[in-house]
């Protein structure tokens, strides 16, 4: 099997896959912002490696890999100002460590705990959502309210190409674009929805085409070039914070894992496919651009290395600990005011705790 690693036609490509300046924008590149950039993909891959690891020994229930998306996932925190908000998907752990969300919290979704591990409000960052598309109405609402507290707060939405045939998905892009509403999707096409290509997800040439029908700008762009991700959302969330309306951004990206640690991938995709990907790998271009431009050397990348390396043992560290889980706390905070049949099934749970603590 062939397969084409090379630009399609009308994709941002800023840094070619060999480092090299594609001179698209006409000005120099942000040496220093890309710098920091590739810190945070740095240590955002040794989380992910890490966290990967941790489902194999039994720490977590599940982890969606977000290896060789790198570029997407730091590109969207690059764009955001501390008081925007981030609406992220189950695959964007790797976002929210970018954020600066502590990782023992973010991946306590993944364990397997109900709880969001970490403040949302704090960080402006929404909870995980595990449904498809259903974060991106959340964000248009957030975005909506901030601009009538008289805010320039920007909402970024994230969401993958399996999402975009959602109901949610639509009707979000409906509702901002009629209101101009301050938010920002960024669909990170990725190629599968879990074991569906994107060839039996969507007839349309590009889901960038599916702006238009809305009325609002789309930007389709190389997803594994940190550079052109950081440009195309940098320009989406000043549009948006002008007051100018939404705007879709489709990184064209690739998943070099399987789904989930529950999914065999091998069994609808082929290896020549993944291998070829792993010729466009997002922190090997980076690197190498910056190594060319002399901002990357021996001593930097031993900094870098030496701080997602105390990550990753932070992660050992706090996921080694067992957490201590209430059982009554299961049917807090579902309502308000709890419903009869909720008060019983409570009310089972105390009763059966009683019985266990009489048999000890």
């Amino acid at each position: 099997m062939t397969v084409s690693t090379r630009p399609e036609a009308g994709l941002l490509q800023l840094i070619d896959e060999h480092g090299e300046p594609t001179g698209r924008t006409g000005g120099e590149l942000p040496t220093q912002r890309l710098l920091e950039g590739y810190r945070r993909m740095v240590i955002g891959r040794r989380f992910d490696v890490q966290a990967t690891a941790l489902v194999r020994q039994g720490r977590l229930a599940v982890y969606p890999s977000s290896h060789g998306q790198e570029a997407c996932e730091i590109g969207a925190v690059l764009a955001l100002r501390p008081t925007d908000w981030l609406f992220p998907t189950y695959r964007d752990a790797m976002a929210l460590v970018a954020r600066g969300i502590d990782p023992v919290e973010a991946l306590t979704l993944m364990r397997g705990d109900r709880h969001c591990g970490y403040d949302p409000r704090r960080w402006r960052t929404a909870p995980q959502c595990t449904p498809l598309a259903t974060q991106l109405p959340h964000a248009v609402g957030l975005a909506m309210a901030a601009r009538r507290d008289g805010t320039d707060t920007v909402a970024l939405a994230l969401c993958g190409d399996g999402a975009t045939s959602e109901g949610d998905f639509h009707e979000a892009l409906n509702f901002a674009a009629v209101f101009k509403a301050p938010v920002v999707f960024l669909v990170v096409n990725n190629q599968f929805a879990i074991s569906v290509p994107l060839s039996r997800q969507t007839a349309a040439a590009a889901l960038v085409d599916k702006a238009a029908g809305y009325g609002m700008p789309g930007v389709r762009v190389d997803g594994n070039d940190l550079a052109a991700v950081d440009h195309a959302l940098g320009a989406a969330v000043a549009r948006a914070r002008a007051g100018d309306g939404p705007t879709l951004v489709e990184a064209v990206t690739y998943r070099m894992q399987p789904h989930t640690n529950a999914d065999d991938d091998t069994r609808y995709r082929d290896r020549d496919e993944v291998e070829a990907w792993r010729g466009r790998d997002p922190l090997a271009r980076l690197a190498a651009h910056l190594e060319h431009t002399g901002v990357l050397d021996d001593d930097t990348r031993a900094r870098i290395t030496a701080q997602a390396e105390e990550l990753a043992a932070a992660m050992r560290a706090g996921l080694a600990q067992e957490p201590a889980l209430d059982p009554t706390a299961l049917t807090e905070h579902v309502y308000a005011t709890p419903t009869p049949q909720l008060r019983e099934q409570a009310a089972l749970v105390a009763v059966e705790l009683q019985e266990l603590e009489l048999n000890r």
